[in-house]
């Protein structure tokens, strides 16, 4: 059976399997669990600080716990077979002002759950994230990029990023970790790190003027939630563990660019409005996916005009 997003897990031989989603009531967890619970039985472990529970599939078994418990993942990651490690603060800027509780909980978090996971032999695949990459010397960046966070989110997810890959050199224990580039899609908040596509769609609705910091020229990669869903899906079965693997597009977009596409996508021309940069924003990123496509055997398939259909309406026009 398909999942809301189109996916089905039975095509990544993805069933009937014993799985924990931590994170499974935020935004890319709950998409997740969509997919695996028709075909799995999945638990979700959130502590609800982020995520909804209406976001959480009915036919889920929900632990309201956090991963820095760890009975509660011994509970939650009991006879499971595949953990997808969602659970995390994602915002640059609560990091900055609360790096100590940053780090508890996304660098922290992952290594309570990477050590509860050896010892039930449950595989993990983790989230990471581009963030690692900081300022990259040239793009599009290769998994072998050196490390140059620029925040302590990046930092913690650098942290979780290195256990994950070691967890298995040291133990045997299979694991992957997902550097997400710029995820978007269905039930995202402005707060998320790719919060701009949900600004300047609450902007274009409300016919304000779309803000940019800087002059716009700064380019991302965009990968739209279903890819992310369908990475996860490829790395719960691959061969290749112990590895990090880059979830993008492939394909640059700029800032300004970006606003134009969500003009044209809403039927609305409310212009742009610039403003400062922001400290430690990175001018360039776009992810090299020849490794994962390669190995995983993932490509992303939906463009950025399609997925901003998916989250974005068109405004309705007097005449």
């Amino acid at each position: 059976m398909h999942s809301p997003l189109g996916i089905d897990a039975g095509e990544y031989d993805v069933t009937d399997r014993r799985i924990l989603v931590t994170g499974g009531a935020g935004f890319i967890g709950s998409h997740l669990v969509d997919t695996l619970v028709e075909d799995n039985a999945v638990t979700v472990l959130d502590d609800f600080s982020n995520g909804r529970a209406e976001n959480v599939h009915l036919n889920a078994n929900v632990i309201d716990g956090d991963v820095r418990d760890r009975e509660v993942l011994k509970r939650a990651m009991r006879d499971t077979e595949i953990v997808f490690h969602q659970a995390g603060i994602v915002s640059v800027e609560q990091s900055i002002s609360s790096p100590t509780t940053s780090h508890d909980v996304n660098a922290g978090g992952a290594v309570t759950v990477l050590d509860v996971a050896r010892q039930t032999d449950t595989r993990v695949v983790a989230a990471s994230s581009a963030a690692v990459y900081g300022h990259p010397p040239e793009v599009p960046i290769s998994e072998d990029t050196r490390f140059r966070p620029t925040s302590p989110y990046g930092i913690d997810k650098a942290t979780l990023d290195h256990y994950t890959r070691q967890v298995e050199t040291l133990y045997g224990l299979p694991t992957v970790s997902l550097r997400y580039f710029n995820v978007y899609g269905p039930r995202q908040s402005a707060t998320d790190y790719s919060g701009v596509i949900s600004t300047f769609g609450a902007q274009a609705a409300a016919g304000e003027r779309l803000t940019v910091h800087g002059d716009g020229t700064q380019t991302r990669d965009f990968v739209h939630v279903s890819d992310v869903v369908r990475a996860n899906l490829c790395a719960a079965t691959t061969d290749h563990t112990g590895e990090a693997f880059n979830i993008g597009t492939g394909e640059q977009t700029s800032i300004n660019e970006l606003a134009a596409l969500v003009c044209e996508v809403t039927g609305s021309d409310p212009g742009v409005t610039h403003t400062a940069g922001r400290d430690g924003d990175i001018d360039h990123s776009c992810a090299d996916t020849d490794k994962a496509s390669n190995r995983l055997g993932f490509e992303a398939e939906v463009d950025l005009a399609s997925g901003l259909r998916t989250i974005l309406t068109p405004s309705r026009r007097t005449q």
